[in-house]
Formats: C-alpha cells, structure tokens, sequence
C-alpha cells in the first residue's frame, strides 16, 4: 500500500438525533480515538439533518439545526489551532432549514441551501466568526439541495433535486449576493435529482451526484462565463443488476483530484472512481460495503483517511485510501450519537 504519514487531525461528526458533535483524535497511521461530545441544541424533531461546513482557515466550524419548532439556526464554533476543541461563539437564525451550508471563498459569506423551503439564502459572517445579518433569500424549484462558490469566488451553483435544476449565479464577493447568470440554469434529465456538487480541485470541471438515479455526471466549467457546458459523462453508481430505487448520497474528492468517491444509502455502499487528468471521466476503482444509510463522509486533507456516518447505524466506519490506486482499506468501526448526518475532518497545525 502506498500512504504517506500525514499529521494527525480532529473528526467532527454531526448527529440528528441526540443534537450533538462527536469529536475524534485520528492518528497518522489510521486510528481514532473518542475525545468529546459537544452539544448543539436539546432534540426538536428527531430525524432532521444537522449539516456543517468549516471555514476556508479551518478555524470556525458552522453547524445548521433546527432550533424549535419550525425554527432553524445556525451554531459557530472556534477551532483551537493546537486542539481541534470547539468553542461556542454564537447562535444565529436562518430563514429555513437547511440541507447543505458552505462559506464562499473568502470566509466572509454563509451560504445555505433549504431543501424543505426551497430556497438558498446568503448571511454575512462576522469578524471573530458570528453569523450576522441575513443578506439575501433566493427562491428555487422543490428541494434546493446544495450551494457553493467557484474557485474564484465570482460564480455560484446551487441545485433543485425536485426541479431537477442546477442554477448558475453571479456571486458579488463584496456585498455576497447572487444575481442569475447567463444562462440562468441548467436542466439536468427528468428525475435525476441532482443533489450536492463538487469543484474538481485544480481542474475547470464540476461533479453533480444525483439522488434520484443514483448517477454522478461530470460537467465542463467555463471559470470565465461562470457557466457549465454539457456533460462529458454520466457514470452509474450501481451495478446494472440492480432493482432498487436508488438514493445517492455525498461526493468528496480526495485532495489532489486523483479520484473520486460517492456514497449511496439504499446499498450503504461506498464506490471509488479514478478521475483522468485530461478528460475529467470517471473509471470505477471498486465499492465498498460500509456502515448503514451512509448520508455522509469526509476524507482527511492529506487525502489519507476516510471516515463514512451511518445514519441507521449509529456508528462512523474508518477506511485508509491507497494513494496510488484509490482503493479502500477499512480499519474500524466507532459509535457515536444517533443518526449521524455529516462529517468534516481537519488537520492540527
């Protein structure tokens, strides 16, 4: 197997049910330990998603929940650089629950996207980390799924799994709003469901894995008109002989681009494609039984560590990543609250 030995980092694991943040020592060579369990929110309707997303510094970690009864609310936290702990710094409402939050590149901007509202809406974040005012709501087709920034900060994408929609914005980096691009939106094929999306690191292409038929699609990205052409491929992430409905879950890179990996929960399998450098298609490396209803999973920044949450489960599976070849090595498996919903990892400094 070839790892290199990458510096020891902090697993946060967010869980619905008990609302609160598991957090994890993972060691250079593949063991995680249980540190803390840090609490967000007294439960208000068991089953909804909590959602995170960290900072472009890795020192603040915002976490998205639902505050009472038809009440949602964002939490943000400082990162202590040495620890990897977690420090309140404020609670702040959103318009509606959200599905998937990001910061644009800047660290300045909140963005979430609001499956049960259909919308995505833009906050402004504080110096020190708060979220502050809300700046913008932008209504959407049925089930806005997910919104992030390009790599250069002047575009945004945001998707409708109902409407089957991949929207193209204008992205202001100074007042953060968003303004439709042109052409305003792309149509994906009826029913796909596009859910989450994902920048190829260092490449001008964009990978939208669908919910609704299981498919990862693999779009050209135009960095100077903002927009997405056609796509180049659609993969498959089950076997042809399956019967089911498929239900997709998350898509991450591992860091250097070099593959590519989806989770899917109706399987609860985890399938590893290697990403060609000059097409941006997909090869399928393998899939991997994982734990159940595998909604999310984050790879480490070394590109060394994956760790998948089970929402049925109750527990986070642990796998090593084989750098030249892209395949899974799973180590152990960890309890944490009940149904865990997302995960992000950093690096100490």
């Amino acid at each position: 197997m070839n790892r290199q030995i990458p510096p020891a980092s902090v697993v946060y694991v967010a869980n619905a049910d008990t609302q609160d943040i598991s957090l994890f020592d993972l060691g250079p060579e593949g063991n995680m330990s249980v540190r803390d369990s840090v609490a967000v929110q007294r439960p208000v309707h068991l089953g909804r998603s909590i959602v995170m997303a960290l900072s472009p510094e890795r020192d603040c970690l915002y976490a998205a929940h639902l505050s009472g009864p038809d009440r949602a609310s964002v939490s943000a936290y400082s990162i202590d650089p040495r620890t990897g702990s977690l420090r309140l710094i404020g609670v702040t409402p959103l318009p509606d629950a959200s599905a998937y939050l990001s910061t644009d590149r800047s660290g300045r901007f909140l963005l979430s996207a609001s499956y049960a509202g259909s919308k995505v809406s833009i906050n402004a974040i504080e110096p020190g980390g708060l979220v502050g005012e809300l700046l913008q709501v932008v209504d959407t087709a049925p089930k806005a799924h997910c919104i992030l920034t390009d790599p250069s900060n002047r575009f945004a994408l945001y998707t409708s799994l109902g409407g089957d929609l991949i929207y193209q914005g204008r992205f202001d980096a100074d007042t953060g709003r968003l303004s439709p691009n042109e052409p305003a939106e792309v149509r994906t094929r009826p029913k796909a469901g596009p859910r989450f999306a994902a920048f190829a690191p260092g490449a001008d292409r964009v990978y939208v894995i669908n919910e609704l038929d299981g498919s990862v699609d693999v779009y050209p990205f135009d960095p100077v008109a903002g927009t997405l052409g056609p796509p180049v491929q659609t993969v498959a992430t089950l076997p042809s002989t399956f019967a089911g409905q498929p239900w997709g879950g998350d898509l991450r890179f591992r860091p250097d681009g070099r593959f590519v990996y989806v989770s899917e929960r109706t399987t609860s399998m985890l399938t590893a494609f290697e990403v060609d450098e000059a097409s941006g298609k997909l090869t399928r490396v393998d899939a991997y039984p994982t734990v159940r209803q595998p909604r999310s999973f984050a790879i480490d920044p070394s590109g060394s560590h994956l760790v998948s949450a089970g929402q049925l489960s109750h527990t986070v599976a642990l796998y090593l990543i084989d750098a030249a070849t892209g395949e899974l090595i799973r180590r152990r498996e960890y309890a944490v609250g009940r149904n865990p919903t997302w995960v992000e990892i950093i690096a100490l400094r």
